[in-house]
């Protein structure tokens, strides 16, 4: 068995703490301290399309509907959007950002982007081409369809 410092689970769950970590506190530093690094489950999909319904966001996040639905209730709560009935249907309701919240991306792509620099001057610019492209096929782990050599997992 490896040791539990080379489980690649294990640095998986210590790199994204670390960045959520880093991602919190330049969210302070941006005059954001009530956004959490795991309400980009939410903004991140608005800011590319703002006013999805619930069902495309859970989607785009891979995230189940009764979690999407735990984070836009907070959201809520926290003024970053807002819920309105769909126009097209009057059963389904759409999610929008608030104007705080828009005030808050340019603060969220400064961050993020300070933290690709980061990373690219430790890695170089192929180093992390190719851990984007190894974590989106991580991923997809489990996708597998029954009987394929996904080992049951």
């Amino acid at each position: 068995m490896r040791a539990t410092r080379d489980n690649l689970g294990f640095l998986l769950a210590k790199a994204v703490q670390r960045w959520n970590e880093l991602l919190a506190a330049g969210f302070r530093r941006g005059g954001f301290a009530e956004v959490r690094p795991a309400y980009g489950s939410v903004l991140l999909p608005l800011f590319e399309e703002d006013g999805l319904r619930l069902s495309e966001l859970a989607a785009r996040s891979h995230l189940s509907k009764q979690a999407m639905t735990t984070l836009v209730r907070t959201l809520e709560a926290r003024r970053l959007i807002v819920r309105r009935p769909d126009p097209d249907d009057g059963r389904a309701a759409r999610v929008y950002l608030t104007p705080r919240a828009r005030r808050f991306q340019a603060t969220a792509e400064h961050v993020l982007a300070t933290l690709d620099r980061r990373v690219e001057q430790r890695l170089s610019r192929d180093r992390l081409d190719a851990l984007r492209d190894a974590v989106k096929t991580l991923m997809t782990l489990g996708d597998e369809p029954p009987g394929s050599k996904g080992d049951g997992l």
